[in-house]
C-alpha cells in the first residue's frame, strides 16, 4: 500500500503539468490567431481590438471550465507559480501554433514598443485585478469563476492602456510573435514585474478584505 500514494501523486502532479500546458497554450493560440485574424479582415485598430478581446475571453471560460479539476486551471505564474515551467511552455507553444496555422515565420520576436509609466501601471492594475478576481472568487462554482475572470479580462482590455496581459507566461510568449498581440522583448521585463508587483498587492488586498473573519 506504500507505494501506491506516491505513484498516485505522480499521475496527478503529470495532468496537472499536461493541464496547464495545454490551457496556456491554447490561451496564447487565441491571443495570437485572433490578432493575426483581425488585422487580415480590417485596418480597423478598435475592431482589431474588440476581435482580440471577444476571442481571449471566450477562450479563458473555456479552459478554465476544461482544465479547473485537473489543476486549478491558473495559467498564469501570477496565479499559481507551482506551474511555471509548464505555463511558459505552453505559452511560447501557443504563439508558434498560431504563427504556423497563418503562414506565419513560426519563429520572431516582437516588434510592437510597449513602455513607459502608463503602460507599467496598466500592468500592475490589470495583474492586480485579476488576481483580486481569483481570490476573491475561489470558493464559488467553477462557472462562477470561469465567467469572472473571463468577464474581467474582457474589460480590462479595454479598460487599461496596456490591453491587459496580466500574465508573465503570456508577456514572454508575446514577445516572440511581431503580430498585433506582440510586445517588443526589450520592453517585456518591465511588464513582467509590474504584472508582479500587482499579483502581490492583490494577495495583500485580499487578505485584508476578503478573508472571512475569525
Amino acid at each position: 500500500m506504500a507505494s501506491v500514494a506516491p505513484d498516485r501523486c505522480e499521475r496527478t502532479l503529470a495532468r496537472s503539468l499536461v493541464a496547464e500546458t495545454l490551457g496556456t497554450g491554447l490561451l496564447l493560440a487565441a491571443v495570437v490567431g485572433s490578432g493575426i485574424m483581425a488585422e487580415n479582415l480590417t485596418d480597423d485598430g478598435a475592431v482589431q481590438l474588440l476581435c482580440n478581446t471577444l476571442a481571449t475571453g471566450a477562450t479563458l471560460f473555456v479552459i478554465i471550465l476544461l482544465f479547473a479539476p485537473i489543476s486549478g486551471a491558473h495559467f498564469n505564474p501570477a496565479a499559481g507559480l507551482a506551474y511555471v515551467f509548464a505555463q511558459v511552455a505552453g505559452a511560447i507553444a501557443g504563439v508558434w501554433l498560431a504563427h504556423a496555422m497563418f503562414g506565419e515565420a513560426v519563429f520572431a520576436l516582437g516588434v510592437k514598443p510597449r513602455a513607459g509609466a502608463a503602460q507599467w501601471l496598466s500592468e500592475a492594475v490589470a495583474t492586480f485585478g485579476l488576481v483580486l478576481t481569483i481570490l476573491g472568487t475561489a470558493n464559488r462554482s467553477r462557472e462562477a469563476i470561469a465567467s469572472a475572470v473571463a468577464l474581467y479580462i474582457v474589460a480590462a482590455y479595454w479598460f487599461t492602456a496596456s490591453t491587459s496581459f496580466a500574465n508573465p507566461a503570456v508577456t514572454l510568449a508575446r514577445s516572440l510573435t511581431p503580430t498585433f498581440a506582440g510586445i517588443a522583448p526589450m520592453d517585456a521585463p518591465a511588464f513582467m514585474a509590474a504584472q508582479f508587483i500587482g499579483a502581490l498587492a492583490a494577495l495583500t488586498c485580499s487578505y485584508a478584505v476578503l478573508r472571512q473573519p475569525d
